[in-house]
Order: C-alpha cells, then structure tokens, then sequence
C-alpha cells in the first residue's frame, strides 16, 4: 500500500504503518496535551497504541487461519480506522472464508476473557461510553474497545469480517459470485445506514467509514466478478500483442517521441535477443525528462522490478501478479520472450466485453424445431 513504511516482519508477514496513522497519533496527542498537558498526552498515545496492537493481534487471526489453508499474507497495515491485512487470495470454499474471517473476532474475544479474568469481573460500562478518559482504569477501556471491535468487525457489510461471514454462509447455497452479490449489496446498504446516521448525529468519522465500507463492498464485488470471468482463460488471452518498445540503448527523447504518436503509456524496454529488461512509464519518462533531458538512457529511469508469467499461465495467475506489484505484467513465450503486455486497462476492457457477452441473449437456431 502506498504511503506506508515498514516496521519488520512478523511470522513472513511484513508489518506496515500508513504515514495517516502517524498524523493520528500526532492529533491524538495534540488533544489530549491540550486538555491535560504532556502526562496526559504521553497516556493518549499510549492507549491508542494499545489498541492498535489489539487491532495487530486480530489482523494475525487472520493470517494464521489463511496460512492453515495454504494462503500466504505478504503484509498488514495499520491505518487510522483499523488494520488490513492483505491475503495472497481470497477462500473460496464457504468453510474457509469462515474460519478465516471468524479468526479475527476470536482473538479479541480472547483479549477480552483474559481482561476479565484479571480485572475480576465486569468492568463498568462508563468505561465503554468514552475510551479516551483517563478517569477509567486503563484495562477496563480497554476491555470495553476489545468488545467493541467484536461487534463492529461483525457487521455484515465488506470489507469487514462480517461481510465474509455473511458470503460464506450464503456460499453454501448460492455459490461463492452470487453469495458476494447479495453480501456486497447488504454491505453498500449497511453503509448507507451509517452515513445518514453520522450525517444526522454530526459524527463525521461514521460518514468516513460509511464510504470506506461502501467503496470495499462495491471493490469486493468487482473482484470477484473479475475472477469468474477470467477462469479458463490464459494470460495471452488478455495481453496487448501490438505495442511499441524501447531497445536498451534508446534515450528518452526516443521513449518521448514515441508516446506523442501512439496512445501507448507503458513503454516495455527489451534487449536485442526480445528480453524484458524493464518498463518505462509515462511518469518515469517526464520525471527524467525534467531531471536529466532528452540524452538521458531509458535504462536510468525504468523500473526493472517487473512481473512475468508465460503465455500459458491462467489469466487469475496474472491478475495476482499484477495487483502484487502494482504495474504492467509482462507475458513471456517459451524461449522468454517478450510476447505481450498486460495492463489494468486492458484487461479491464477485455472483461468488460466477457461481461457483456456472458449476458447477452442466445441467438435462437433458425433451423432448430
């Protein structure tokens, strides 16, 4: 995810903090001095900190009941809102998606006993209504935010656990597309819920999350979708085979003269023997352009870091590839070639036409009786 930095890795999960969480802390302790001074914001900070190793804890739920199935997590960021944990794939088997999905609320259902237990019994439930007040004992606010994150990761609507519940049990039925289309409009209209509500109450951060839930359940569905399409197809179905590219020895006036006369933004930079050696965008381009001139070599500002798959890989092959690094996927023939170039437009065009066949009326046999 951009705009996040790393911390280290975790059981081959590397942990990662978006620079938003940070400005929260900053605002967390900003308010909290105000009020209290430096004691009272170092106390903010810290509890804050402490629930987000709640949310950490809950997010590795997740990851060790994907890893039992063989799914590996490259990474979790913590984001002002909560966690994300991003999975190698999805389950597509209902009984899967749900452990995985139940395994984070299991584990603040843990957090939550076991604050019980050293609190010796229940906390009062002032201690739920406002967390951030220090006059509460720190275990039993923090009680309380295990509780609460219980039942809001349960709500039915994606991208939260809930959502993935509700799938999988519809998923025993309906089938894993049909079941994320009912989840996915149970989640956009459980969002719609939340915002008018946060816009009547005047509680803008409900209306944040209200859209972030409706975006993750609108995506959650496109993705899906993508899939099912792409199933029995290869990535050379979707490559683009008609493209320009850059010799290694081109400049950037050449890659510049040849983006003017073709629509073309990802320019792939190959040697004499038809190797990918890198890709060239159209950003690459201008900031080279700015930083060194036309003269500068295409080989100082590509990207060299570039996803391949060979011709015959399943197309759902290179789509993960492509969502992994977040740029053109370059589509190799059995001598390592470059045969083909595949792109988010593209591949977004041609499932677009898929789409659009898959739902169009049968022409009726006029010779059938």
């Amino acid at each position: 995810m951009s705009w996040s930095i790393p911390l280290g890795r975790v059981l081959g999960t590397e942990i990662r903090i978006h620079l938003t969480f940070l400005l929260f802390l900053a605002w967390i302790g900003l308010a909290h001095g105000a009020q209290g001074g430096s004691q009272a914001a170092i106390a903010g900070v810290v509890f804050i900190c402490l629930i987000f190793a709640c949310v950490l804890l809950h997010e590795f739920g997740h990851v060790l009941a994907a890893r039992r199935y063989g799914i590996a997590t490259p990474d979790i960021t913590l984001l002002p809102i909560g966690g994300v944990a991003r999975l190698e794939r999805i389950p597509e088997k209902p009984s899967e998606e749900l452990v995985v999905a139940l395994a984070g609320p299991a584990v603040n259902v843990v957090i939550a006993v076991l604050l019980f237990l050293a609190l010796g019994g229940m906390p009062a439930p002032e201690a739920a209504v406002n967390p951030q007040d220090a006059n509460h004992a720190l275990l039993a606010r923090l009680f309380w935010v295990n509780v609460t994150l219980v039942v809001f990761n349960l709500i039915p609507a994606f991208p939260m656990d809930g959502g993935r519940v509700l799938r999988a049990l519809l998923g025993y039925r309906l089938g894993h597309r049909r079941a994320t289309e009912i989840a996915a409009q149970v989640g956009q209209v459980v969002a719609f819920g939340l915002g008018l509500w946060g816009l009547l109450s005047g509680a803008p951060l409900l209306v944040f999350v209200a859209l972030f839930v409706w975006l993750g359940a609108g995506a959650e569905s496109q993705a899906v979708q993508m899939r099912e399409l792409s199933r029995g197809m290869i990535a050379a179905d979707a490559a683009i085979t008609r493209f320009e590219t850059l010799d290694v020895t081109a400049s950037i006036g050449d890659a510049v003269e040849k983006l003017l006369r073709t629509s073309q933004t990802d320019f792939p930079v190959v040697d004499g023997g038809g190797r990918l050696r890198g890709v060239l965008t159209r950003s690459d381009m201008i900031r080279a352009l700015q930083a060194a001139g036309p003269g500068s070599p295409v080989l100082e500002a590509m990207q060299r870091e570039v996803a391949t798959v060979p011709h015959r890989a399943p197309l759902e092959q290179a789509m993960i590839a492509m969502q992994q690094s977040s740029g053109p996927v370059g589509v190799l023939d059995g001598a390592g070639r470059l045969l083909g170039l595949l792109t988010q437009e593209n591949l977004g065009e041609m499932l677009l036409v898929e789409s659009a066949r898959a739902r169009a009326p049968r022409q009726a046999n006029p010779w059938a009786r």
